[in-house]
């Protein structure tokens, strides 16, 4: 009985839905960056248009997507459920926080592979990594419209109760 109580606390916890969504979405994307930067990117830069960019920065803009869309309907539908946006409305803040979120990441791994010569798919967990907090308080306010002090999350029960 104790064990299904913690569970359930466990379930019930916004921040611990949070971590495993984000967690969810940092896998995706970790992944997808390792696959293009060592396996469909081949080439050091790319020309496009007027532009040069490194592997490593198209590589990321790939995976930062496919990331942030896993983290979007897992946030959406698992971690800020009670939120009465809609879900056009909560999809534009979302992209748009994590537009924002693109150019941090995008200087954290910069510095990392430039300055201080980090190999860059451990970069970009370290860059990933470094804005999760941050990540989690933008989203729940602005993206979901709640209040940092709402605390009315949906309880998670064993099937039969």
């Amino acid at each position: 009985m104790a064990n299904k109580n913690a569970k359930n606390r466990i379930l019930n916890n916004e921040v611990f839905r949070f971590v495993l969504s984000a967690g969810a979405g940092f896998l995706v994307d970790v992944s997808a960056f390792y696959l293009f930067y060592h396996n469909l990117l081949a080439q050091r830069t790319y020309l496009i248009g007027n532009y040069t960019f490194r592997n490593s920065t198209i590589s990321l803009a790939i995976s930062f997507v496919l990331g942030v869309m896993v983290n979007f309907l897992i946030t959406r539908y698992m971690v800020f459920t009670q939120s009465k946006s809609s879900a056009y409305k909560q999809f534009f803040r979302f992209a748009g926080v994590a537009f924002v979120g693109f150019f941090a990441n995008l200087g954290v791994i910069k510095i990392l592979i430039q300055v201080f010569g980090i190999y860059p798919p451990i970069a970009r967990i370290g860059a990933a990594l470094s804005l999760f907090f941050a990540s989690f308080f933008i989203h729940k306010v602005f993206s979901f419209s709640l209040s940092l002090k709402n605390n009315d999350t949906p309880k998670y029960s064993e099937p039969g109760n």
